[in-house]
């Protein structure tokens, strides 16, 4: 594994945080893979739990503030406010001066654009167990990310349900879910494609940049 050395401090804090929690059994995990919408046809109505417009939704306040970790590291260009916070967060940050309230519409437009740039939906939890936000993540820049991948920590972070499987009638072979896909589940052996389950993460950015329609998100088997 190509691992950052040493780890700066913003992932340190981060991680320290993190395994204060896990050890006082405070939490199991600190971010959810959740599948963007567009992943799903409107025939596919058993949709996940956690989707996103659904916790949207449910949530009694949203507000938006600008992603912490893009603001600290600039490594990309991918738009900054997409961090939606709900409910007691959402009221305190926004009472600070650090995020803005915003109605649902506004939210579903904000989801919108991050999928539209190849950013991946991840739930945030507090110690209680309680959501308090809705990332939409760039591979370079996330703290979660950047443990998960560079450091090792698969544990910090719980996959979506699903699976983006492949119909290999219907694949051209055009490398575009390669390009997209962030967790490296997909490779090209000759002229075929690999897929591999175990680093899918069900974040289906894969489906709908797939020109043929060949991808489709499923349930991953118990």
């Amino acid at each position: 594994m190509d691992r950052k050395s040493p780890m700066d401090e913003f992932l340190g804090k981060r991680l320290r945080d993190y395994d204060d929690w896990l050890e006082k059994g405070l939490i199991s995990h600190s971010s959810r893979v959740i599948p963007v919408g567009a992943s799903f046809s409107p025939e596919q109505w058993v949709l996940p739990p956690e989707q996103v417009l659904e916790i949207i939704k449910r949530a009694e306040t949203v507000a938006v503030q600008n992603c912490a970790c893009r603001s600290h590291y600039r490594r990309c260009d991918r738009p900054l406010e997409v961090c939606l916070l709900l409910n007691r967060t959402a009221e305190k940050m926004a009472a600070r001066g650090k995020a803005r309230h915003v109605e649902q519409q506004e939210a579903e437009k904000i989801l919108g654009r991050a999928r539209q740039n190849g950013l991946i939906h991840l739930s945030l939890y507090m110690p209680d167990h309680e959501v308090y936000a809705v990332c939409s993540c760039c591979i370079c820049c996330c703290h979660d990310l950047q443990l998960v991948k560079e450091y090792g920590r698969g544990d910090l972070m719980v996959r979506s349900q699903y699976l983006a499987l492949t119909n290999s009638r219907e694949c051209i072979v055009c490398g575009d879910c390669l390009d997209i896909c962030p967790f490296d589940a997909r490779l090209m052996d000759g002229d075929q494609l690999v897929f591999n389950e175990d680093r899918c993460m069900g974040c289906g950015l894969c489906v709908p940049a797939c020109p043929a329609g060949a991808v489709s998100m499923a349930l991953r088997r118990a």
